[in-house]
């Protein structure tokens, strides 16, 4: 999976309507670019450097998968869509909109389109003081100074105001901590575990990932299913049950919920495939003798793709031992998964057709997903 990027970015607005700017601004970057993890106060803050209306100011702490330069484009885009014009003349003005990276972790950018730190960032108070509310202990990656110490020495005699307004953060929209524990489910190629690993990451979640690449009998099975699929199965039990339980009495007080790219019932709806009838018999009794004891999820979402879809997601992730998975094998596993949730009338359970969807490389298919599974 793509590993994300913390992005600090300051805006700001003082023509039209202020405080709509900014939450168009907020609600455009949420659909655009990422997780909006904090927002800062709103200020009103007197333009610096020219006579014009105050501003409105803020600032927030984004998690996005796209590059700097990318991001940049995507805040100009932004700003253009909302109806800025910008003067190529030297010097300041009014705008409707104005959108800045700040900071980009500790990193040091130098290019002719975009320079980070922000290189005026230090002298400006209606930068300075949004960005304490959000990120006061981040140090400046050149001057080696937390943004409070920076704001303490700003020479800047401009008095900012805090209004008494917040601007919403769209991502509070999709409320999974009323749930303790979801499972995210789905067949081979699914995208279960990317699903589970970017919830976890944008809503504070603890991450529990089924453990199987070291399972030495999985490449084995894959070349001989009737010789090796009673100790696969076994194995996968003992670990499914070992692992759930553990990390399910583990209290982390600093996440809001649990979320888990498996159930450990999906342990008798492989089996039920892979097993001959009387080893799937003396499964069966261990397997109940064994889930009567842990806990279950309260939302179980249940990932639907075709197997065209599937088939292409295996290729893409190229693991050796699953390229020769046929399709009759994964249409079996779709209809254990579907027959087994059918039959469980008291799971709360959302099956979720994603066969033309792409949450990954797609955020707005990704956000769409989100609505599906949040949605009362």
């Amino acid at each position: 999976m793509m590993q994300s990027t913390t992005f600090y970015i300051a805006l700001g607005s003082n023509k039209g309507d202020k405080l709509k700017n900014l939450q168009e601004a907020v609600d455009l970057i949420h659909v655009r670019a990422g997780s909006i993890k904090l927002i800062s106060k709103v200020y009103r803050s007197p333009a610096f450097g020219f006579e014009s209306d105050d501003f409105f100011n803020a600032c927030l702490v984004l998690k996005s998968d796209l590059k700097s330069q990318e991001l940049l484009e995507v805040l100009l885009g932004i700003e253009t869509d909302l109806g800025r014009t910008r003067n190529t003349a030297e010097g300041y003005e009014a705008r409707i909109i104005d959108l800045d990276i700040i900071f980009v972790e500790d990193n040091v950018i130098e290019t002719e389109t975009l320079m980070v730190p922000h290189p005026e960032m230090q002298k400006r108070k209606f930068v300075l003081v949004p960005l304490n509310d959000v990120a006061s202990k981040i140090k400046h990656p050149k001057f080696d100074k937390e943004v409070s110490v920076l704001l303490t020495e700003c020479n800047d005699e401009s008095v900012l105001e805090p209004i008494n307004i917040w601007l919403k953060n769209p991502r509070k929209a999709f409320n999974f901590s009323k749930y303790n524990y979801i499972a995210i489910e789905g067949n081979i190629g699914a995208g279960k575990t990317s699903l589970t690993n970017k919830i976890a990451d944008d809503f504070n979640a603890k991450l529990i990932l089924e453990q199987f690449a070291d399972n030495p009998f999985l490449p084995k099975f894959y070349e001989d299913a009737s010789r090796y699929a009673f100790p696969l199965e076994m194995s996968f039990l003992a670990e499914r049950y070992q692992q759930i339980s553990d990390d399910l009495a583990q209290l982390d007080l600093f996440k809001d919920f649990i979320v888990s790219d498996y159930d450990v019932f999906k342990s008798l709806i492989f089996s039920k495939i892979t097993l001959q009838e009387d080893e799937f018999k003396l499964y069966r009794k261990l397997f109940y003798l064994m889930y009567k004891e842990i806990a279950k999820p309260d939302l179980y979402v249940y990932l639907y793709q075709n197997t065209e879809r599937l088939q292409e997601n295996i290729k893409k992730r190229g693991r050796d031992y699953e390229q020769n998975i046929e399709n009759d094998y994964l249409e079996r596993i779709n209809t254990g998964y579907l027959d087994f949730l059918k039959s469980q009338p008291d799971f709360n359970v959302k099956i979720i057709d994603i066969s033309d969807k792409d949450f990954v490389d797609n955020r707005l298919d990704y956000l769409w997903l989100l609505g599906e599974i949040s949605r009362e």
